[in-house]
């Protein structure tokens, strides 16, 4: 298999460039919590990575369709959420990323996301889902698909595809992957990191860190995780040459209203990212 670098499809989303051989950083809550929580949040990881001179890309979802339970909280849904989202943006002037699960969905939140710079995120476990990769290509936004826990890192190209083709930009859309994670068994999932420089063949990339150690569905109607480790995969995936890392950051995960039992508490991201920018410098 020929390998390709990212660089070769680079591309801006606001102040953030992806596949230039700058880290990146995508963080924050897992689902919209308050307007508050999500303002809060925002500002802190922004000064983090203001003084760490990391490109931030702010995420937070208006909907979690995909919950364990019918019982779990999904968010404030799509025109408020848009709403804060919009605001987070305008005030910080960072982009924002939230997922979108149907097709009709994606023109509605985009026109609701007004002038601000944003990626529509399609769930894993929606990764083939022509329908909805088309929309949210069409909406002109950069998309960001997260691979599928059930799909090989290779077959990842017909997502891509999908989105060039359904974009009309061909080559010049703005697509990047977002590995999380193989289903391995029950409850549990694996990281293989040759899947990175296999999916960079095909679009810029980024490692999911704090999905990676989720264990799906497997704490009676939630999913636990094993947030340990995710220090340890995220240098193993700077390390292997990703573009950008993903994190779910919480200020108490134990209260998050949404995998608090995968995400990595505040305090203590800083010192994370300053390891990681060590080990990016050190390969790059």
């Amino acid at each position: 298999m020929t390998l390709v670098d990212s660089s070769s499809h680079r591309f801006q989303i606001g102040n953030v460039t992806a596949g230039a051989g700058r880290l990146f950083l995508i963080a924050g809550p897992c689902v919209l919590e308050s307007e508050q929580h999500a303002r809060s949040l925002a500002d802190a990881i922004q000064r983090i990575t203001a003084d760490l001179g990391v490109p931030y890309i702010f995420k937070a979802s208006y909907d979690k369709a995909n919950r364990t339970s019918i019982r779990s909280f999904r968010g404030p849904g799509l025109q408020e959420g848009a709403r804060i989202l919009r605001g987070i943006a305008e005030s910080t002037g960072l982009p924002v990323l939230t997922d979108v699960h149907t097709p009709e969905d994606c023109p509605r939140l985009s026109e609701a996301l007004g002038a601000a710079d944003a990626v529509l995120q399609i769930p894993a476990f929606l990764c083939r889902q022509t329908d909805l990769l088309a929309a949210a290509a069409r909406t002109g936004r950069t998309v960001n698909i997260k691979k599928g826990q059930f799909v090989a890192p290779w077959d990842m190209k017909h997502a891509v595809e999908k989105v060039r083709e359904a974009s009309g930009a061909g080559a010049d859309v703005r697509v990047f992957l977002t590995e999380r994670g193989a289903s391995f068994g029950y409850n549990n999932l694996v990281v293989d990191m040759r899947s990175l420089p296999i999916l960079r063949a095909f679009a810029p990339v980024v490692f999911d860190a704090t999905h990676s150690v989720q264990t799906p569905s497997a704490a009676g109607g939630v999913s636990g995780g094993q947030p340990e480790f995710i220090p340890v995969l995220a240098r193993a995936a700077v390390a292997a040459g990703v573009d950008g890392v993903f994190l779910e950051v919480h200020e108490d995960p134990a209260c998050a209203k949404s995998d608090g039992a995968n995400a990595l508490r505040l305090d203590r991201l800083k010192p994370m990212l300053e390891q990681l920018l060590a080990v990016h410098n050190a390969v790059s």
